[in-house]
């Protein structure tokens, strides 16, 4: 069974909003055993919506439609609907019912344009709408399903999950979907696709596909796979990453499940740092502050981290880093020397376990042929020793910034495990 999304609305097709609801709903059908086919957006015109409509009846089973229900003259969904399954509009007591609650929580009588809201095309079954005036609709024509929201999220969502979808599972026999991501840092997408070629290749056997997802330093490995016994499933999955830490366990830092809360990088650090009870300070310069902005941004991070210093000028490195001038002017601020005195100064100025410093030419000029745009320095210092490690990131300003952030990070976890 496949099924099409379809979201209604110029809005989003000029960039003033993001397409959310597909995200959601994608996850949630996915999560009941429920592919998507597709996702499009479409105008709020009226022959686009007839094209788009009888294009998804040709690929998918279910369409599922979001926006274009509101009270206004730029809302045409229902009465494209009732155009194009050739209906009639009827006036639904329930519906108007569920509009005259939402006025009275507010004290406020209902007006003409939103009593309009409990007019239905005739045909459909209504789908209540707790939380705002705009109802749902379900069509069920020639063994194909059209079911129409609002646009608002929050009303949707709760459309989706408490009706929607238990309909849906009462109509249809669902397999099984299981997603599980592996999480990794430090190989870019080609050299991890080379690495993994073989392991890739024994996926089709039990039927999991794989999915690369690269971030900036960063790549995520879905695997899926659909069938009748979940817990087989999951058997198969964990079995074929078992295989693939054999390949790459140095650089795997996590894993997600599919619907689950997604586990980052600084929060794993952080945790690893709360359970041992230890402490972290950062010094910074070529990320401006952006480290401890991921590790501030996990709550209860005041409970391992103190501070930080960002060292951006050779004065600031001189004077509150203890580095020296000398070492600054024959070294560079770029270099394992330089990088490994702001490790060891924060470390010791700030009196914690470990720190994390970083020192980099982020772009997209500064270069030198020797060093070039996107060299970058990494330090760890532990409460044993001091390491270090030279990068070559690229001529991103932006991404040379997120991938130094998520190449320290990493480091320390390293250290922290």
């Amino acid at each position: 069974m496949q099924v099409e999304i379809i979201t209604i609305g110029d809005e989003i097709l000029i960039g003033q909003i993001v397409d959310t609801n597909s995200a959601y709903i994608a996850t949630l059908l996915n999560l009941n055993g429920i592919s998507v086919k597709q996702i499009s957006s479409v105008s709020d015109d009226r022959q686009h919506i007839l094209k788009a409509l009888d294009e998804a009846k040709e690929r998918a089973d279910i369409i599922l439609i979001t926006g274009g229900l509101g009270p206004t003259k730029d809302d045409i969904t229902k009465k494209t609907l009732c155009d194009y399954f050739k209906t009639t509009m009827r006036f639904d007591e329930k519906v108007y019912e569920d509009v005259v609650n939402i006025f009275a929580q507010y004290n406020k009588e209902v007006t003409a344009l939103n009593s309009l809201q409990a007019e239905v095309p005739a045909i459909c079954e209504v789908i209540r709408n707790y939380n705002g005036t705009a109802p749902g609709m379900w069509f069920d024509v020639e063994g194909k399903i059209f079911v129409s929201m609002p646009g608002v999220p929050y009303e949707m969502k709760s459309m989706m999950k408490e009706q929607v979808v238990p309909k849906i599972k009462e109509r249809f026999k669902l397999p099984k979907i299981y997603h599980k991501t592996v999480l990794t840092q430090g190989l870019g997408e080609s050299f991890l696709s080379e690495m993994i070629s073989d392991w890739e290749d024994s996926l089709a056997a039990v039927n999991i596909k794989l999915a690369y997802l690269p971030a900036p330093g960063m790549v995520r490995l879905r695997l899926s796979t659909k069938g009748e016994d979940e817990q087989l499933l999951i058997e198969t999955v964990d079995k074929k990453i078992e295989e693939l830490k054999k390949i790459i366990s140095e650089y795997i830092y996590g894993y997600e499940i599919f619907g689950e809360e997604k586990e980052s990088l600084e929060q794993i650090v952080g945790n690893l740092l709360r359970n041992k009870k230890q402490t972290l300070s950062t010094a910074e310069s070529c990320t401006g502050g952006y480290i401890s902005h991921l590790i501030t941004s996990i709550p209860g991070s005041s409970h391992y981290y103190v501070g930080s210093v960002i060292s951006y000028s050779y004065e600031i490195k001189e004077t509150e880093l203890n580095v020296s001038k000398k070492l600054l002017d024959t070294e560079g601020a770029v270099s394992k020397a330089v990088v490994e005195q702001m490790a060891k100064a924060i470390r010791e100025k700030y009196k914690t376990d470990y720190s994390i410093s970083a020192s980099g030419i982020a772009g997209p000029d500064g270069g030198t042929p020797d060093k070039p745009v996107g060299t970058v320095w990494i330090a760890i210092a532990t409460p044993e020793k001091v390491i270090s490690e030279k990068f070559l990131f690229g001529n991103n300003r932006k991404r040379n910034i997120e991938k130094t952030a998520n190449a320290a990070l990493n480091m320390l976890r390293k250290e922290l495990e």
